[in-house]
């Protein structure tokens, strides 16, 4: 037997929300808890109600629904509720998300509820190659957090965790493996230069020499240089050549 979701609504809209929670009660094994109709009032019910998904509108008066989901600790499952292009949906679709176009269609909320439930849903979205521009949504520490790819200045690696420096300072570890990070990245803008960092090659001011025919990279906004062994020396030389 399926586990019965609790879920919130947040659209700043009352017929949205109306029309949205009258499709959800034909769905069993989700169960409207509240709703909400801004930012301020949402981050209450999520704390008061603690959801397992929201259904979140983007576009709100005020903050919108990334700053509701930069101002929570919790980490609920999250449906974007839309009415972006399909040009600006690539923003949702490169992280394990789902998002549904306004007016919501019966069967695709039903496509998005049988996600809600599986384990290795969109488990495809994880694997697509970055695009430089692209944003993604990422449980940064205990919050959740949109970052800006071309933002990232290095990735290295701590256990089975990754610790991300942005153009605005350190941001925390993401539980990511290198592997992944590598294969995601567009590779015309990062490198990998050690076994445990990855760096940003927009970001690179100088490389020096260091001993045991290493090198040393500093980036730009970054205090300590990143250490590049010599096995990884030559694949930057041969993306700046």
């Amino acid at each position: 037997m399926k586990k019965v979701l609790s879920a919130l609504v947040i659209d700043d809209e009352r017929l949205a929300r109306k029309g949205l929670i009258e499709l959800l009660k034909v769905h069993k094994d989700i169960e409207v808890v509240g709703e909400a109709d801004d930012v301020p009032s949402a981050i209450e019910s999520i704390s008061l109600i603690q959801p397992d998904v929201i259904f979140l509108d983007i576009q709100m008066p005020g903050l919108d629904g990334f700053a509701l989901l930069e101002r929570i600790d919790e980490n609920p499952k999250v449906v974007f509720v839309t009415a972006f292009d399909e040009f600006a949906i690539r923003a949702f679709e490169v992280n394990a998300l789902d998002y549904l176009m306004k007016p919501v269609s019966a069967v695709r909320l039903a496509q998005t509820v049988q996600r809600l439930h599986s384990k290795s849903a969109r488990k495809a979205d994880y694997l697509r190659i970055l695009d430089y521009g692209d944003r993604l949504f990422l449980q940064v520490d205990s919050r959740i957090r949109f970052v800006k790819v071309n933002s990232i200045v290095t990735i290295v690696a701590q256990g089975d965790y990754s610790h991300i420096t942005t153009t605005e300072g350190p941001l925390g570890l993401v539980l990511k493996s290198m592997k992944e990070w590598e294969y995601r990245l567009p590779t015309q803008h990062f490198i990998r230069v050690h076994r445990s960092a990855i760096v940003n090659i927009d970001c690179i001011e100088k490389v020096d020499k260091w001993f045991n025919n290493s090198f040393r990279i500093q980036l730009r906004g970054v205090s300590e240089p990143v250490e590049m062994s010599r096995r990884y020396a030559s694949r930057l030389r041969d993306q700046f050549g």
